[in-house]
C-alpha cells in the first residue's frame, strides 16, 4: 500500500509539473501539446526517469524536468505518428492532426522536438544530451524500418524485435539511463536500469500490439485492429503466421493486398494459430528479462516497483 501511494505521489509529481510548469514561446503548439497531455496516459517513460533517480540515491523531485521531456519526446512522436498513419483518434479523443491539419501537426512536432533540445543542452551536462539525440535518432529509424516492412508477410520475429528496439524500447532505456546518470550512480546501476529499460520497452510493445487485437475501443482509446487496417507487422500476426497454415497465410495476403474482411474474423484465426498466446508468452520472457536485470540494485524500494511495472505488463 505504502509503494502504490508513493507510486501514485511521482505520477501526480509529473501531472502537476504539466499542468503548472509546461509552456513553449508558440502558444498554438503550447495549447496542441496540452491538449494531447490531456488525453491521459501512464507517463511511463517520465516514472522511469524518476525511479532511476531514486534507485541511483537521488531525490525524484529534483529531476522533474528531464522526467517531463521524455514525456515530451514521446509525445512529439505520436502527433508525427498520427499523420504518418492518417489517425483519427488517440487516447480516445481527435488526433492532432485532425483538429490542427497535417502540415501545423507536423510543424508542432518538429517545433516541440527543438525546443526539448534547446532546454536539454543548455540545462545538462555531457552525455545527457548526446543519449536523447542518439535516441531520436533510433526512433526516427525504426519508424522508416516499419514502414518498409509494412504487409511484408516474410519478416520474421527478430526482424520485428529491430523494430522494437529503435522505435519503442529506446525511449524507455535512454528514460532510465538518463535519470541513473543525473543521480550520479555508478556504472554497473546506470547500464542495469539501461538494460531494464531496454527489455521493458519491448514487453510493452508487445503487449501494445496484444491489446491492439484483444482490448476494447473504450479501453484502447482508438479502433481495435487498427495494425491489421494500417498492414503492420505486429508480434501475433507474425507468431500466428508462423505456426498456421497455408490458407491463413493465403487470407492475410488478400487483406493487405486490398481485399475485403472482416478484422474480427482475422483476429480471431490469428487466436486460433497461436498467435495470442504467443505473445503473452513472449511478453512474460521480456518482462521476466527487464525484473533480472535490477539484480546490481539490491533490496531498495525502486527495485520493487520497477519489477512491478514489468509484472503489470503480463496481465491481461
Amino acid at each position: 500500500m505504502i509503494e502504490q501511494q508513493q507510486e501514485e505521489s511521482l505520477y501526480s509529481l509529473v501531472e502537476d509539473f504539466f499542468r503548472n510548469e509546461f509552456s513553449t514561446d508558440n502558444p498554438l503548439i503550447t495549447e496542441a501539446v496540452r491538449r494531447m497531455l490531456a488525453a491521459g496516459g501512464k507517463r511511463l517513460r517520465p516514472r522511469l526517469t524518476l525511479l532511476a533517480a531514486e534507485a541511483g540515491g537521488a531525490q525524484p523531485q529534483e529531476h522533474l524536468p528531464l522526467a517531463a521531456y521524455m514525456e515530451l519526446i514521446h509525445v512529439a512522436t505520436l502527433i508525427h505518428d498520427d499523420v504518418v498513419d492518417k489517425a483519427d483518434t488517440r487516447r480516445g479523443v481527435n488526433a492532432t492532426a485532425v483538429d490542427y491539419g497535417n502540415r501545423i501537426s507536423v510543424l508542432a512536432g518538429d517545433y516541440l522536438f527543438a525546443w526539448i533540445f534547446k532546454n536539454v543542452t543548455a540545462q545538462y551536462p555531457a552525455p545527457i544530451p548526446h543519449i536523447l539525440s542518439a535516441t531520436l535518432a533510433d526512433i526516427c529509424d525504426g519508424e522508416v524500418l516499419q514502414l518498409r516492412a509494412l504487409a511484408n508477410l516474410d519478416l520474421p520475429l527478430s526482424g520485428y524485435i529491430d523494430i522494437v528496439l529503435k522505435k519503442t524500447a529506446s525511449l524507455f532505456a535512454a528514460s532510465a539511463e538518463c535519470g541513473a546518470i543525473m543521480a550520479g550512480t555508478s556504472a554497473q546501476r546506470i547500464a542495469a536500469l539501461r538494460d531494464y529499460g531496454l527489455s521493458y520497452g519491448i514487453a510493452f510493445q508487445m503487449k501494445d500490439d496484444l491489446l491492439d487485437m484483444t482490448a476494447d475501443e473504450m479501453k484502447l482509446g482508438k479502433p481495435v485492429g487498427n495494425d491489421l487496417r494500417e498492414r503492420k507487422m505486429t508480434i501475433p500476426l507474425i507468431l500466428a503466421l508462423e505456426r498456421g497454415d497455408p490458407e491463413f497465410r493465403a487470407r492475410v495476403e488478400r487483406f493487405y493486398d486490398g481485399g475485403e474482411d472482416e478484422i474480427a474474423g482475422i483476429i480471431v484465426e490469428i487466436g486460433r494459430h497461436g498467435g495470442l498466446d504467443g505473445t503473452r508468452e513472449q511478453i512474460a520472457q521480456y518482462a521476466e528479462r527487464a525484473k533480472l536485470s535490477l539484480t546490481p540494485l539490491g533490496s531498495i524500494r525502486a527495485r520493487g516497483v520497477l519489477a512491478g511495472l514489468a509484472d503489470a505488463l503480463t496481465r491481461d
